[in-house]
């Protein structure tokens, strides 16, 4: 960067239709690229020489990181950050940051809704409707809900918002989540198979690493009860589809909803559009007006605050702060 010369900040990809905001927060600080590219090749050309970069998507692979010679930050819109190497960001003292909070209500809203619609076989009794039987046991056999299981896999913030709101329904909960210390004495703590084989609905509610990519597999399906439902919200490469698939065909799964898949967008051929006992949506838990404000308000914020030598509210790879003088002495 010569003498005098704005920093560079990059949005490698935003499908949110503007950038309005992060033009607001950083336009006095920075000059702001956008550019619709979230694959290693156009990262590799479009990054080097970025300060700072805001990404939704973006595959930052080790060899991507290798290439950055100026960048002292990585902010991701919204919480999960399974698309960035964070030990190769480390190593090259750049931070990561994320924004954990913005959709947890949004997120667990979403998972009740879709937990909702499966127990009350609402899509098979509205196309029976539309259709013009006029049958309730279109949607049979249906349990009374106050006598069901929750399973949460993942008792952070959206695990914990969506067990409160259903156990104002009267569920039971039980919940595993190896990370955490401070347990609601409304909540069961239980081994991850004790939840597979207890729960008559398990919400996926864990963030995807090494340790719970295609978390739930085959196996895992087959220890579920024939009338579980299964949802997921997370991220899509701790479920095995193709594992889904089967379960819910052969019916050794009585349903499932997922808001992710391990590749998205997901194509119209893929076998699950064609199921009748499963509930798709586009990666849309997050979304309402609101979050997306205050999504791209706080990851635009976390960059200003990086580049003004502050650290961000947010860091997903806190050991890179002993790496850097100006940090460290924070």
């Amino acid at each position: 960067m010569a003498g005098g010369e704005l920093p560079r900040v990059v949005i490698t990809d935003c499908d949110h239709g503007t950038i309005a905001i992060e033009q607001e927060i950083l336009g006095d600080l920075a000059q702001i690229e956008l550019h619709q590219r979230k694959d290693e090749a156009a990262l590799l050309r479009l990054c080097p020489d970025a300060d700072g970069i805001i990404t939704q998507y973006g595959a930052f692979t080790r060899r991507v990181l290798q290439s950055l010679r100026r960048c002292r930050v990585i902010a991701r819109y919204g919480v999960g950050v399974d698309t960035i190497d964070l030990a190769a960001a480390t190593g090259h003292g750049i931070i990561v940051a994320f924004v954990p909070e913005y959709g947890t209500d949004e997120v667990s809203n979403h998972a009740a809704a879709l937990i909702l619609a499966l127990h009350r076989r609402v899509l098979p009794l509205d196309r029976g409707v539309r259709t013009g039987r006029w049958d309730f046991r279109l949607g049979a056999p249906i349990q009374r809900l106050t006598k069901q299981t929750l399973g949460v896999i993942g008792l952070g913030r959206i695990g914990t918002a969506l067990a409160a709101k259903l156990r104002a329904f009267g569920l039971t909960i039980l919940a595993t989540d190896p990370y955490r210390t401070d347990w609601p004495d409304w909540v069961r703590r239980v081994p991850l198979d004790e939840l597979l084989q207890a729960s008559d609905i398990i919400s996926l509610h864990c963030p995807l690493t090494a340790e719970t990519r295609h978390l739930i597999n085959a196996a895992a399906l087959r220890k579920m009860k024939p009338t579980a439902i299964l949802v997921n919200t997370a991220r899509g490469g701790v479920v095995d589809a193709e594992a889904v698939v089967r379960a819910l065909r052969e019916r050794w799964l009585a349903g499932a909803a997922l808001d992710v898949l391990e590749t998205e967008p997901m194509p119209a051929t893929h076998p699950l559009a064609g199921l009748d006992n499963v509930i798709l949506t586009p990666h849309a838990a997050w979304y309402s007006e609101d979050s997306i404000v205050e999504c791209k308000r706080k990851t635009a914020l976390a960059v200003r605050r990086v580049l003004e030598g502050q650290i961000p509210a947010a860091v997903a790879n806190p050991e890179v702060l002993d790496r850097l003088s100006w940090a460290a002495s924070r």
